[in-house]
């Protein structure tokens, strides 16, 4: 199943997210089309087509563009480099809704008007200093 339309399955905002990792992924072949210099908008568009009609190996050819089956070309990525780099990916991602969930947390504890003066004597003096001078003067 792809995972947009895994997405679609989903619901809610868990939704969301698997839509969003759908995106990144496809955002590695729509990179590196940019970088060969072409087209990148036709050249997912094809890559799709091409996954519809003879199955998910099928990949671009960096020589000569042309979309082509990877297994047949002998052109094979190690699982495990790439799993590595899927988790990590999505790690970092969850670490950073993590710390924007804290943050937002802590903006809904503070109270209305800010945290106030700091502590000590009045107008944020240090305490336990005496008033005035030493015999009067």
């Amino acid at each position: 199943m792809k995972i947009s339309e895994y997405a679609d399955s989903v619901g809610g905002k868990e939704a969301l997210a698997v839509r969003a990792f759908a995106d990144a992924v496809e955002s590695i072949a729509r990179s590196l089309a940019e970088n060969a210099g072409l087209d990148s908008i036709d050249k997912i568009v094809e890559l799709r087509s091409k996954h519809e009609e003879n199955g998910v190996h099928q990949g671009r050819d960096a020589y000569d563009g042309k979309v082509k089956d990877m297994m047949k070309e002998g052109v094979i990525e190690p699982l495990l480099i790439k799993t590595q780099a899927v988790s990590s990916g999505t790690e970092a991602a969850t670490m950073i809704i993590r710390v924007d969930d804290i943050i937002a947390t802590e903006q809904e504890e503070m109270p209305a008007g800010g945290a106030g003066a700091p502590g000590g004597a009045p107008g944020g003096a240090p305490g336990g200093i005496p008033g005035g001078m030493p015999g009067g003067m």
